[in-house]
């Protein structure tokens, strides 16, 4: 088996067009801030519960007959509200937040996180926290117009969405953006 390393990560994807189109328009009024912003397409929105990094094709075999052991049932995942990481006055993150299905999102991830560890793989320096990245922060530029329309969406709804499948992503880098491929995928047992 090749040893070609392939980035990839562990997610729900955001299948819901409706709730897309509302975290787009969302997009564009923080765009509008003049801030420096790199957004997240709609197409390739996601939930990460677990990012992988750049490993062996070996590993990514072996993780895929571990996700065969993953039980869960579809559930709801409502998006809402807007926030930030690390915080308001140093953006560098811009997130939706999750409202509900973050215990089976959790679930989901403590299944996973142990196998994933036995595999060799180093945890997550950034823990688990349920949310949708949807733009990165380029520079300062404008910043204080940014955090304020950050708060002002802060209670923004976006939607519920039935969560019916996890999936197993390779991302591969380019100028023009990541694109995420879809190597395996779970459904609820």
């Amino acid at each position: 088996m090749s040893q070609e390393r392939i980035r990839s990560f562990i997610a729900v994807d955001l299948d819901d067009a409706e709730i897309k189109s509302r975290i787009s328009k969302a997009q564009h009024d923080l765009e509008a801030t003049g801030a420096s912003l790199k957004l997240v397409q709609p197409e390739i929105m996601h939930l990460t519960l677990r990012f992988l990094g750049e490993i062996p094709q070996s590993t990514l075999q072996r993780i895929i007959e571990s996700m065969g052991t993953l039980r869960f049932q579809p559930f709801e995942v409502e998006f809402s509200g807007i926030g930030v990481f690390p915080n308001p006055r140093r953006i560098s993150v811009i997130w939706v937040g999750i409202t509900k299905g973050q215990e089976q999102l959790e679930t989901i991830f403590q299944q996973l996180e142990p196998k994933i560890r036995q595999l060799g793989l180093p945890p997550d320096s950034k823990g688990f926290s349920p949310h949708m990245t949807i733009a990165r922060v380029r520079s300062g530029l404008n910043k204080e117009a940014l955090a304020k329309s950050v708060e002002s969406m802060r209670e923004t709804q976006f939607g519920k969405m039935n969560a019916t499948a996890v999936r197993l992503k390779k991302s591969t880098l380019t100028p023009r953006g990541p694109i995420y491929t879809t190597i395996h995928e779970v459904t609820p047992s």
